[in-house]
């Protein structure tokens, strides 16, 4: 009697239990619809902010509630006025620079290295490292951003380790295409080559500067040339940006770029070209990342993304191909960071980030 009382009480809390679980099923949101060729449809949800950030990268989030709709800058967006759009990033980003200086005093001297604009970029009133130099190829779509971006990625990593970091104005699209960055940073990196070994010598940048970085791993052995120290890939991956998961989640749950088209639409009737027109995305010298026999003769690189960033899917897919080349590669993925977060100088992650790149650079330079 008393075990039939065990399994009728067993029995009843499974039923209450199955009872329930059908309740919340019917309550919970629509899962994910798998297609048949790979395709998952996705159905819309809110996703709140990471618990891990700082509150200075928190309070940044909360305050784009306010900017909802605000106008974006595009990848490969549409046509216009390549001078207005230029002008337009570069005030867009003044705010940011300043804070930048105030935070990271240095020196900043122009010239013209190999016929090529230059600033090479010193801490402010401290002694720095003359025995190695970093050179820096900032981002921007390839195509704008060669004051504000190059400011940002060279002032704190010049400060924070009394670096000597030269920042190189390459040709830009519209007006230039690949390989015109290859062949700008090329002849800068010759003339350094006069004054400082090749392994005294790193090279990085972010976004379009880190792809940059990538493909100089691959141009630089293809022009007869010795590879640098260290290369140090942020906010992107060596080639092939705009794909990936990465590539479509961010669109959604960053808002810096756009959606991308829909399968089977038509192309928009009017587009800036692109840095990358008539280029083969596949060609080892565009996306190394594709060539093991090409990243195998990397130097030890560094990789930096977030993972809310456009740029993870190729950073990720870097890093575990150096590694199954046999690179000394080292990948970094902040939580709940979005695209160059490192540009954020306020932010403990972005702060974080330039330390790691300081020691990186440190570790792997020779003097």
């Amino acid at each position: 009697m008393q075990q039939n009382k065990y399994h009728l009480k067993t029995l009843l809390a499974l039923a209450i239990g199955l009872t329930n679980a059908v309740a919340n099923a019917a309550d919970a949101p629509a899962g994910p619809v798998f297609r048949a060729d790979g395709s998952v449809q996705v159905p819309a949800f809110e996703l709140p902010p990471s618990p891990y950030l700082s509150k200075e990268a928190l309070e940044m989030m909360k305050s784009r509630a306010a900017q909802q709709g605000s106008a974006r800058v595009m990848v490969g967006g549409q046509a216009g006025d390549i001078q207005q759009i230029r002008r337009g990033m570069e005030m867009a980003l003044a705010g940011r620079v300043q804070t930048m200086r105030e935070r990271y005093p240095v020196d900043i001297v122009e010239e013209e290295v190999a016929g090529i604009r230059t600033r090479t970029v010193t801490p402010k009133g401290k002694a720095f490292d003359t025995k190695r130099i970093l050179i820096n190829v900032h981002g921007g779509a390839f195509s704008m951003c060669e004051d504000g971006c190059a400011m940002l990625e060279s002032i704190p990593i010049a400060s924070v380790g009394g670096f000597k970091v030269m920042t190189v104005s390459y040709r830009q699209a519209p007006e230039h295409v690949f390989p015109a960055a290859s062949e700008d940073v090329t002849a800068v990196y010759r003339e350094v080559l006069k004054k400082y070994k090749p392994k005294q010598i790193g090279i990085y940048g972010c976004s379009a500067g880190g792809v940059l970085s990538g493909e100089m791993g691959a141009w630089l052995p293809k022009q007869g040339l010795p590879n640098p120290g260290a290369l140090g890939i942020f906010g992107a991956g060596a080639g092939m940006m705009e794909a990936g998961d990465s590539r479509f989640v961010a669109a959604y749950i960053d808002g810096s770029i756009a959606p991308p088209p829909s399968p089977g639409a038509a192309p928009s009737a009017q587009r800036m070209r692109s840095y990358f027109d008539g280029a083969d995305m596949k060609d080892p010298l565009v996306s190394p990342m594709l060539h093991l026999d090409v990243l195998s003769k990397f130097p030890p690189t560094l990789v930096i993304t977030g993972t809310r960033a456009m740029d993870l899917s190729p950073a990720v897919y870097t890093h575990s191909q150096l590694v199954k080349a046999g690179v000394d590669a080292d990948l970094i993925v902040a939580e709940g960071m979005s695209h160059c977060y490192m540009y954020f100088s306020q932010f403990p992650e972005a702060q974080d980030a330039y330390q790691t790149i300081v020691k990186f650079f440190r570790k792997n330079l020779s003097q």
